[in-house]
């Protein structure tokens, strides 16, 4: 793995000391500094933009099939190397159990070879033309050079879901890591060595470098995933610029389970979908709503499997590791105690775990007894948190499910059919889990609606937002035609006047 425990940034294929700020990461789980992380100063920051810009103008002139196959070469690369140390790095600076982590890296590969593929399949269409021996269809333009602002729970993958992309499309890259996940970001980029010099950069930093990358006139579009009030900020940014961007702004996803679920199964399924990653994830289930016939049963099925799970350091045997901060942990808490004082039960956890005081642990917590006006219903928790709450029927769990500023995923679990072709229909979700919550495919589009985002990364709308379409009328030979100026004296109104028909 390359030293990236020292300040730097990566410009395709070197590492190259920063002059900016330095601030140490710290291990979430016992505290301690593990590295330097860097940033670039701004002279160095407009060498990155003006260097990454001159290798886009060769990369978009590129045949497809020679660009498709450097980024087969990245996954190549990937596949053959031991990326034991760059999980262990991501484990460390986040907290996130290693099987998580190794997980996140192995799921990488097969989205630059699905990105390769399409953008050599789908380069254009041809229409029927409105006028004979006219050929008229559409082709795509790269945008430049795209934007890639990424949050520190998945470091790695939510950031090359874009980049995958936009590299297919034909545009250079500036990543901007999250401030928890920049060593193991930085150590990722030692993939991208085979790319031509220059044409993929990634930098550390906070806000303030962000809204320089934004509001640069040498970038040209933006993918953003984090929290919807700094997604609102960053599309209005985008757009005062007239910069297409993609805003995936989080959630507070809803799960709904009726009286034709498999308690066993959804219960199972409940529990991954709460507690993966101790709940700091996008599309966490945070809330549930549970059909009063099966409700008491489902609790108690949910709860005992909850106790099963392991609260530790993510190298060691554990499910649950630390939040990323004392502050992540702090607002967790504050949601819980403000739940109890208005009335709702602490069903399991709602603490510190006894023996974990040092890291930022927090207990898988149930809380119940949950009333719309709480707001732990309503916002985005980002902990190991769930509230369960009991309908009366399925109707009035659609509805509780859709009462919400958020709209990223949902999730029911029900064994009748038309149940689940209800929920798909009416739910007010960008995605839609019916029995097998949290599961992304590559081919499909991924993001949501409300305060959730806009725009899509994945499937083909996830390369067409890194491409603008072009609009092409081409007439082989160069003839006059009847209605160009100056117009035959019929046409005016005093003659009579052209017709519409």
């Amino acid at each position: 793995m390359p030293d990236v425990l020292s300040p730097c940034y990566y410009l395709s294929p070197e590492y190259v000391a920063t002059e900016g700020p330095q601030q140490m990461a710290v291990d979430p789980a016992t505290l301690a500094d593990i590295g330097a992380i860097g940033t670039p100063s701004g002279a160095q920051l407009e060498q990155i933009l003006d260097r990454v810009n001159a290798a886009q103008k060769t990369w978009a002139k590129m045949d497809c099939k020679t660009r498709a196959g450097l980024l087969h070469g990245i996954a190549d690369a990937m596949e053959r190397a031991d990326m034991t140390d760059i999980a262990i790095t991501m484990t460390r600076e986040i907290g996130k159990p290693y099987p998580e982590a190794i997980g996140e890296i192995a799921n990488i590969p097969p989205v630059f070879r699905y990105f390769a593929e399409l953008a050599r399949d789908d380069a254009g269409r041809i229409a029927g033309t409105m006028q004979p021996g006219s050929f008229q269809f559409q082709t795509y333009a790269p945008l430049g050079v795209s934007v890639h602002i990424v949050p520190y729970n998945f470091p790695l993958i939510l950031g090359c879901w874009t980049i995958a992309a936009s590299l297919a499309a034909g545009n250079g890259i500036v990543l901007k890591a999250a401030p928890a996940g920049s060593l193991c970001t930085l150590a990722f980029m030692r993939f991208f060595d085979g790319l031509p010099a220059d044409l993929v950069a990634c930098v550390a930093g906070g806000a303030e470098i962000g809204k320089h990358l934004i509001n640069s006139n040498k970038t040209h579009g933006i993918a953003f995933t984090g929290s919807a009030e700094v997604g609102r900020m960053v599309a209005v940014e985008a757009a005062a610029r007239m910069k297409p961007c993609i805003i995936e702004g989080g959630g507070n996803d809803p799960m709904i389970v009726t009286r034709n679920a498999d308690i066993a199964v959804a219960a199972a399924g409940a529990v991954t979908g709460v507690y993966l990653q101790s709940g700091q994830v996008c599309t966490s289930t945070e809330r549930i709503y549970v059909d009063e016939e099966v409700h008491d049963d489902f609790v108690a099925a949910f709860v005992a499997r909850a106790r099963q799970l392991r609260v530790g350091n993510g190298l060691g045997v554990a499910e649950i590791g630390p939040l990323v901060s004392q502050a992540a942990r702090d607002k967790v808490l504050g949601w819980i105690e403000r739940a109890r004082a208005k009335g709702a039960t602490i069903a399991l956890g709602g603490g510190i775990p006894e023996g974990l005081e040092t890291g930022w642990y927090l207990e898988p917590t149930v809380v119940t007894d949950v009333t719309p006006d709480m707001g732990i219903l309503n916002e985005e928790i980002f902990g190991p948190v769930v509230s369960i709450v009991r309908t009366r029927s399925f109707d009035e769990a659609i509805a509780m499910a859709n009462d919400s500023d958020f709209g990223l995923g949902a999730c029911i679990f029900t064994n009748d059919l038309t149940e689940a072709h209800e929920a798909i229909d009416r739910l007010e979700a960008g995605m839609v889990w019916v029995n097998n919550p949290l599961v992304d495919n590559d081919a499909l589009p991924f993001g949501g609606i409300k305060n959730s985002g806009m725009g899509r990364a994945l499937g083909r709308l996830g390369l067409d937002a890194f491409r603008q379409p072009k609009m092409v009328i081409l007439d082989p030979v160069a003839k006059e035609a009847d209605w160009w100026y100056p117009y035959p004296d019929d046409w005016f109104l005093d003659a009579g006047g052209r017709k519409h028909v």
